[in-house]
C-alpha cells in the first residue's frame, strides 16, 4: 500500500481512466471529422448553386407576418375593444425571418 491507497483500487481508477479519456478521444475525433466533412461537402454543394431567387442570395428577407415592425396587433375578442401590439411570434421582433426556400444559406 503506497500513500493510502489499495493496490487494486488503484489499478480500477487507472483503468477507468484510461477507458473515460479513450471515449472522449474518440468523440472529439469523430466530432472534427464529421465537421470537416460537412464543411468541405458545403463548400462543393455551394460552389456550382446558384443564388436563391426568392431573397436574393442573402438568405433572409423581411417578415410576411409584422412586414418589418417587429409587432402584430392581436386582440383576443372577434369584435375587439382594445388591440394589444404584441412581439411577432415569426421573427421574434428581429424584423426579418430566415428565407424558406434556401433555409437561410443564400443559395438554392
Amino acid at each position: 500500500m503506497v500513500g493510502g491507497v489499495p493496490e487494486p483500487l488503484r489499478k480500477l481508477g487507472t483503468a477507468a481512466g484510461i477507458l473515460f479519456g479513450g471515449v472522449i478521444t474518440l468523440s472529439l475525433a469523430s466530432t472534427l471529422t464529421i465537421r470537416a466533412l460537412q464543411t468541405v461537402s458545403e463548400a462543393k454543394r455551394k460552389k456550382g448553386a446558384s443564388p436563391c431567387g426568392v431573397c436574393r442570395g442573402k438568405g433572409f428577407y423581411i417578415c410576411k407576418l409584422c412586414k418589418g415592425n417587429s409587432t402584430v396587433e392581436w386582440s383576443p375578442l372577434y369584435d375587439p375593444v382594445a388591440i394589444n401590439p404584441c412581439l411577432c411570434p415569426t421573427c421574434e421582433g428581429n424584423r426579418v425571418q430566415r428565407c424558406l426556400n434556401c433555409l437561410g444559406k443564400g443559395y438554392c
